[in-house]
């Protein structure tokens, strides 16, 4: 037997593989296809206090190696959330990770408020990264200032496990996960989306309603294990990794970069149950090459 755990903050996961925000639902979407209890946790998509439709459309279109998104954080706001969806997951013998976004820093708040009393709910994901919207999202996430504000206003607010997702779209990433640090973040996770766009020469026109939208799939996955690996060598607190996780052994990859834990997001879309093959192999990889502790693997890339 091998141990999977791993922690982040106090927040123990009996593996290191979670889902990305706004790849998986609300989890029981996947249900049919993933055996939910054997994830290390699943993060819902991105939750903000009132309701949001979203962008126009179109708002998704497929790339080499990868897609692009504006979809925008359509949801039908936190109480929404609490009411109807916590009531049908909160049984789930994983854990629950909620993404939290909003316009203004008060929004990031009063969501994380609201959420601080749910038994189930023992974390949250801060997105200061969303490339999709025009108020908050990245607006925090590009500048120190900005992303040091948004952590310490939910520390002093919310005393559960806050991870911080971040945005690659800056000069030096490193520098935004020791602004987060100092502010109180448990963890930072990385990356989000990278900013993108794409042309259809027939008609002229972009595919995107919205132009811009943000990159995943597999062609960023060099960038964002680059980036991990710089963060991991930064900061004292635990990183998560994703970016272009397909398999298993890209999920290696970025714990043997630094990477706590992984999520896998856009992989979701090609293989439902990518997620709990990934946990296989994992498993037997730590067998395979005599590691008994999941642990071992963070930041064990040989120089």
């Amino acid at each position: 037997m091998v141990d999977l755990s791993v922690n982040i903050g106090k927040l123990k996961l009996k593996n290191p593989v979670l889902t990305a925000s706004g790849t998986f639902g609300y989890g029981e979407e996947y249900a049919d296809f993933v055996d939910l209890n054997r994830l290390g946790g699943f993060i819902v998509k991105g939750t903000t206090l009132n309701h949001r439709e979203g962008n126009p459309y179109p708002r998704m279109v497929e790339t080499p190696s990868g897609m692009l998104n504006a979809v925008g954080l359509q949801n039908k706001g936190v109480d929404y959330f609490i009411n109807e969806i916590y009531p049908r997951i909160k049984d789930v013998d994983s854990q629950v990770i909620v993404n939290v976004s909003g316009a203004c820093l008060e929004d990031y708040v009063k969501v994380c408020e609201k959420l601080a009393p749910l038994d189930k709910i023992e974390a949250v994901e801060i997105n200061i990264s969303c490339p999709n919207v025009k108020q908050g999202g990245m607006a925090f996430g590009t500048t120190c200032a900005g992303a040091e504000s948004v952590t310490k206003a939910i520390r002093d607010a919310y005393d559960k496990t806050m991870i911080v997702k971040l945005s690659p779209n800056v000069t030096d990433i490193a520098e935004i996960a020791r602004a987060v640090e100092v502010a109180g973040a448990d963890a930072v996770s990385l990356t989000n989306t990278f900013l993108g766009m794409a042309i259809n020469v027939e008609t002229q026109r972009p595919y995107l309603s919205t132009i811009t939208g943000g990159l995943s799939g597999a062609c960023i996955r060099p960038i964002a294990v680059r980036m991990v690996w710089q963060v991991a060598n930064a900061v004292k607190i635990p990183v998560v990794g994703l970016g272009g996780i397909m398999n298993g052994r890209d999920a290696v990859e970025f714990m043997l970069a630094g990477a706590t834990a992984i999520q896998v997001g856009t992989a979701n879309f090609v293989d439902p149950s990518v997620t709990v093959k990934i946990v296989d192999y994992i498993e037997d990889y730590m067998k395979r090459h005599g590691i008994e502790k999941a642990t071992d693997l963070i930041g064990a890339m040989k120089r």
